[in-house]
């Protein structure tokens, strides 16, 4: 046979020698041009030893049953990296936190990881004084929920909404 054994454990064959496919369970050289290998039927689960020549492996389909390591390198690295930000606020609370550039005040870290995330249904309305940093609080929730992919619908009004929409007729009604 040639200096690289053509077959190999795992692998699956099929042709014209079999009734079914064939798994690959011990191959062994038997001289220059044969090999010895014990074959399960996929289906059958029956074991058979078979003497293969290199114009029997010629006529074999041989299905390889390993995966091939042949994929982009960045791509697998991206990948992985967008599952692990998918699930980091299992294992990080304040995961919306720790990657923002902001100091929260704790009283903006009390009413949302304290209060408003942990309801179940999470429908709000955010009012307090001026400078109490109801954006930032506004902010880390829409953040917070995105992360854990739960949000569907935010409705963002500013303090003069009313005013500047009152000669709108769509609003009028």
């Amino acid at each position: 046979m040639s200096e690289k054994q053509p077959l190999w454990e795992g692998q699956i064959l099929t042709g014209s020698l079999f009734s079914e496919p064939m798994r690959v369970e011990t191959v062994r050289a038997n001289g220059p041009d044969t090999l010895v290998a014990g074959l399960v039927g996929t289906q059958s689960e029956r074991y058979r030893k078979l003497t293969l020549t290199r114009r029997d492996l010629e006529s074999l389909t041989i299905l390889d049953a390993r995966h091939p390591f042949a994929g982009d390198g960045r791509l697998l690295r991206l990948g992985l990296q967008a599952y692990s930000l998918g699930i980091a606020y299992e294992f990080d609370p304040y995961f919306g936190l720790s990657i923002s550039r902001m100091d929260p005040v704790p009283h903006q870290l009390e009413a949302i990881y304290d209060y408003l995330l942990k309801l179940a249904r999470v429908r709000f309305l955010m009012a307090d004084d001026a400078g109490a940093g109801k954006t930032i609080m506004a902010g880390l929730l829409i953040k917070e929920l995105l992360f854990r992919v739960e949000l569907q619908k935010v409705l963002c009004c500013s303090s003069n909404f009313q005013k500047s929409t009152s000669g709108c007729p769509a609003v009028a009604r």
